[in-house]
């Protein structure tokens, strides 16, 4: 009886990005895109300050304790949606860096295309107020993202593709950071021309000599 017990609580842990652990019972996972795509949309329609338990309840038709069992607060839902429309690992082995960088851009370019594109101005001014907030999403969304595409720079390193002195934190804000400043400012579109330029342009100077 004792080992039955034991073995089904190990077979019933499962790691998500922003969410709880160590729930006891399986996790539904209709509920999961259920909420992502209520807080996406949300935060299309009225940004951070509209989301609210009661509201992504009723939008899903799910008792508020079976949200709560997955996420304890709000800035996790925003977190776990946010990651969830823009992937966790975006730089997966693709042979070579040109490849690996160009399908992490992607990810950029689809994701802020659709609901979150919106919505990101309104979250990025709610973390300027709320540390909580902004350490959430540092942590659950930008951290994750940020050492996948760190280890494709690593393997390149080891291919002998880039520079063995190359500053990569530096060329990780250089890659994505026109993707976000374009988004927030709106003076220039995110295009499938400019994913190609910045990877382009990042390549040139992590190559090595």
């Amino acid at each position: 009886m004792k080992a039955r017990k034991k073995k089904a609580g190990r077979s019933g842990v499962r790691k998500r990005p922003a969410t709880t652990s160590g729930v006891g019972r399986p996790r539904d996972e209709r509920i999961d895109i259920e909420v992502v795509a209520a807080v996406l949309s949300t935060l299309h329609r009225g940004g951070y300050g509209a989301v609210t338990m009661e509201g992504i309840a009723r939008k899903v038709n799910r008792a508020r304790t079976s949200i709560y069992r997955r996420w304890p607060t709000k800035r996790h839902w925003v977190a776990y949606a946010v990651v969830s429309e823009m992937g966790e690992n975006p730089a997966a082995d693709t042979g070579t860096l040109r490849r690996d960088l160009e399908a992490a851009v992607a990810t950029l370019l689809k994701a802020f295309g659709g609901p979150l594109g919106q919505a990101l101005p309104g979250l990025v001014a709610d973390m300027a107020r709320d540390e909580e907030l902004a350490q959430t999403i540092r942590s659950q969304v930008l951290a994750t993202r940020r050492d996948s595409m760190r280890v494709a720079f690593e393997r390149a390193r080891a291919r002998g593709e880039i520079r063995s002195d190359l500053d990569i934190e530096m060329v990780l804000d250089m890659l994505t950071g026109p993707f976000y400043y374009r988004i927030l400012f709106r003076h220039a579109p995110i295009t499938r021309r400019s994913t190609r330029t910045a990877v382009e342009y990042v390549l040139r100077v992590a190559a090595a000599h």
